[in-house]
């Protein structure tokens, strides 16, 4: 059975959304990143990189990055038409969307900020930090808000991996006080996913990320660890 290491609410949570919604069984272990700590020890042993996602396969092989994990899971169900098959144009479409949200998105979100001398892999917890992430971000939001005109999803009417990848990025924008508004197409996309089954079992499963903003500024969801799942 596959596993999935994930903290609550990072990036980790895209392939956590994508595992329900591809039906694959996973088992579902929880990180602490403040500590490097899982149910079993050192996560320095499972992921050198200490940060997540990290997806264990069935014959003990590791694979890390965010964008891979999506790729490969899609590839495991693709009856669910979560990527297009390789060879089509729509693959390389979607390959490039998932490329976007990881060096345009995710990788602006994360804070410069240091801690104790080390540069954090998290979202800024200072007002200033997160007015500078703001910056950065809001001209790239600026594009795919405009590219969601008049669609529902990414690639059109379909939902596929790169919309898991693009929801848990809209979760940061809320987490760091970015409101939605001034991307309408967005704010629908975002409203839009989170009534997925399969997001609202993340959800529940997650539980609450460690807060960044004050009480009523971030989503609210249900505690959770270990898991046994099938979609």
């Amino acid at each position: 059975m596959l596993t999935l290491f994930y903290a609550a609410g990072a990036s980790s949570m895209a392939p956590h959304i994508l595992l329900h919604e591809a039906g694959v069984p996973f088992r579902a272990e929880r990180v602490d990143l403040a500590s490097k700590t899982w149910t079993d020890g050192d996560y320095n042993l499972i992921n050198p990189k200490s940060y997540v996602p990290a997806l264990r396969l069935e014959d003990g092989d590791m694979l890390t990055e965010c964008l891979v994990i999506l790729t490969y899971i899609a590839d495991l169900a693709p009856a669910k038409t979560l990527l297009a098959p390789p060879g089509d144009v729509r693959r390389h479409h979607e390959m490039e969307w998932l490329s976007f949200i990881a060096t345009e998105l995710h990788k602006n979100f994360i804070t410069p900020e240091r801690h104790g001398g080390v540069a954090a892999n998290f979202l800024s917890k200072t007002v200033e930090g997160q007015a500078a992430t703001q910056v950065h971000v809001s001209p790239r939001l600026d594009y795919v808000d405009r590219c969601l005109e008049g669609r529902c999803f990414l690639m059109g009417e379909t939902f596929t991996a790169p919309d898991a990848y693009l929801f848990v990025m809209l979760s940061w924008a809320r987490r760091i006080g970015l409101d939605l508004a001034p991307w309408p197409n967005l704010e629908v996309f975002a409203t839009r996913v989170t009534s997925m089954d399969s997001v609202q079992k993340t959800i529940q499963i997650e539980g609450p990320p460690h807060s960044l903003r004050p009480a009523g500024d971030e989503f609210h969801i249900a505690s959770g660890r270990q898991h046994t799942l099938r979609g």
